[in-house]
C-alpha cells in the first residue's frame, strides 16, 4: 500500500474513535473526561513520556504562540525538540513536531499500525488521546531531548496531564469553552490549574485578578513555586514594524535582555515574556539555555494565522481570534499597524462562540462581513450570524465555500484598498490560508 493510501486509512483509524473536537457542545457537556484510559495506554506503551523533560503549557488564548517561542528556543540551545500543540491548521502531521518538522505522513501510518493492539484493551478511549499517545511514542522513538507540550482543552482532566513537566506554564485566562470548563473566569481557571503538580514550578502570564487567586491558591496547595509575569518578572515593548518588534525582560532590579520577535500585537510581547520566563525557570530545573539561544530562537519564531499578514497591501491577515478577548486584543493590533484603514472581515465560528461580543469589539473598523463557515460539523449556520451581524448594524452577506469568499474579499479590496482579515474560527482561517496559498501558486 502506498503512503498516502497508509496515511489516509492511519487518520480513518484515528477519526473512527470518539473525537469531542468534531462535536456539539451539546454532547461535551455529557462527556466523561478522566486520565484513566491515558495512564492505562500509556503503561502498556512503555510510558514513553518519561524519556525527556517537559515544558506542559495550557492557557484559553496563546499557548500555541507561546508553545512555539519555547520549541524553537531550545531547537537553537541544540536540544532535538518536540513540539506537540492542537488544532492543526492544514495537515494533521502539524501536531506533531520535530524541530519544526511535522511528522510524517508513513512515519505516522506507521505508529497508528503500532499502537493498535494495545488500544484495543482501552475501552472508550478518544481520538484526542490517542493522537496524544501518538506523540509521546514518536517523541521518545526519536531521541528527543525537550519536548513542549500544549493542553487540547482545560488542564485538569486533559489527555497531557498526565506528565510530569519540568514546569507548568499558564498563558492568558478568559471565557472560553464555557460549556465544558464552567461559566466564570474562576472555574476555568481551576480546570487551566489542573497542570500545576506537586512541587513542580509554574509560570503565569499576567491574569485578571479573579484568576489569580485561583492559580495562587492551587499553587500554594501543591507546594509549587508561581512566577509571575508583571510581578516576579518584568517586560515592555520597544519600537515595532510589519517585520516585527523589539522588547526587553527583567527581573526587578536586574538586567534588562532584549529581545526581538516577528510576531505582531501587544499579546505577542506578553506571550514571548511568558515563554522568556519559563525558559528561564527550566533552565534552574537543568534544562540548560542561554539568553543568546532564546534571542535566536525567539527572533525565528513564526506560528500560522496569528495575525499573520499574507500581502502587506492591500493588506490579506488571517488570525485564529474566537472569543471576545482575543478580539479585543485583534482590534488592538489593527489600530496599532492599520490605524483608520477600513477591514472586509471574512468570518465564521463554532456554535459555542460569543459572536456577538466579537462583533461588538469589531464593529468600529468593520465595512462588511462576508460570512461563511467551514466545513466542521461545529460550524455556526451563516443565516444566524447574518442575524447578529444585522443586530449590530453591520453590513454583511452570505458566501461559501470559504474560497468564494475570499475570492470576494479580494475583489472588494482590489477597489476599495480595505484590509482583507478572516477571523472567527481556526477552522476557516486554515481554509483560508489554503485558498490563498492556491492563488499564490496560481492553482
Amino acid at each position: 500500500m502506498d503512503t498516502e493510501n497508509s496515511y489516509n486509512n492511519a487518520l480513518d483509524y484515528l477519526y473512527g474513535f470518539v473525537d469531542y473536537s468534531l462535536k456539539h457542545t451539546s454532547e461535551l457537556v455529557k462527556a466523561e473526561f478522566n486520565l484513566d484510559r491515558m495512564f492505562d495506554l500509556m503503561k502498556l506503551l512503555g510510558n514513553p513520556e518519561r524519556n525527556y523533560p517537559i515544558l506542559h503549557v495550557a492557557g484559553t488564548k496563546g499557548k500555541g504562540s507561546t508553545s512555539a517561542f519555547l520549541a524553537c528556543a531550545l531547537k537553537q540551545a541544540g536540544f532535538t525538540t518536540g513540539l506537540y500543540t492542537s488544532p492543526h491548521l492544514q495537515d494533521f502531521c502539524e501536531r506533531i513536531q520535530i524541530n519544526g518538522k511535522p511528522v510524517s505522513h508513513s512515519d505516522l501510518a506507521d505508529l497508528v499500525e503500532y499502537i493498535k493492539p494495545e488500544v484495543e484493551k482501552i475501552p472508550f478511549i478518544t481520538t484526542f488521546e490517542l493522537t496524544t499517545a501518538l506523540a509521546f511514542l514518536y517523541f521518545a522513538r526519536k531521541g528527543v531531548n525537550a519536548a513542549v507540550i500544549e493542553v487540547g482543552l482545560g488542564g485538569r482532566l486533559d489527555a497531557t496531564n498526565i506528565v510530569q513537566p519540568l514546569v507548568s506554564i499558564i498563558t492568558s485566562l478568559s471565557m472560553d469553552h464555557t460549556a465544558v470548563l464552567g461559566n466564570s473566569l474562576e472555574l476555568i481557571a481551576g480546570e487551566k490549574a489542573g497542570i500545576i503538580k506537586e512541587g513542580i514550578p509554574v509560570v503565569s502570564s499576567p491574569q485578571k485578578k479573579e484568576a489569580l487567586l485561583v492559580l495562587e491558591k492551587i499553587a500554594q496547595q501543591r507546594s509549587s513555586e508561581l512566577y509571575l509575569v508583571g510581578r516576579d518578572w518584568m517586560f515592555s515593548s520597544g519600537s515595532r514594524s510589519l517585520q516585527g518588534q523589539d522588547m526587553e525582560v527583567w527581573q526587578p532590579g536586574g538586567e534588562h535582555v532584549k529581545l526581538y520577535i516577528r510576531m505582531l500585537g501587544a499579546h505577542q510581547v506578553q506571550n514571548a515574556a511568558t515563554a522568556y520566563v519559563g525558559l528561564q525557570v527550566a533552565n534552574q530545573a537543568g534544562l540548560k539555555i542561554t539568553n543568546a539561544n532564546i534571542q535566536q530562537g525567539f527572533s525565528q519564531t513564526f506560528w500560522p494565522a496569528r495575525f499573520e499578514i499574507a500581502r502587506a497591501e492591500p493588506p490579506v491577515i488571517m488570525d485564529s481570534a474566537h472569543n471576545q478577548d482575543s478580539a479585543i486584543k485583534l482590534h488592538d493590533t489593527l489600530r496599532e499597524y492599520f490605524s483608520g484603514r477600513k477591514v472586509i472581515l471574512i468570518f465564521g465560528a463554532s456554535e459555542d462562540k460569543d459572536v456577538a461580543g466579537m462583533f461588538k469589539e469589531w464593529k468600529p473598523c468593520l465595512s462588511r462581513i462576508i460570512l461563511t463557515h467551514a466545513d466542521h460539523p461545529r460550524a455556526l449556520d451563516p443565516g444566524q450570524l447574518a442575524t447578529l451581524a444585522q443586530d449590530n448594524g453591520i453590513p454583511c452577506e452570505i458566501v461559501f465555500p470559504v474560497e468564494a469568499a475570499l475570492e470576494k474579499a479580494l475583489s472588494i479590496s482590489a477597489e476599495t484598498g480595505e484590509i482583507v482579515l478572516s477571523a472567527g474560527s481556526m477552522f476557516v482561517s486554515a481554509e483560508v490560508r489554503t485558498a490563498w496559498q492556491k492563488i499564490q501558486a496560481g492553482l
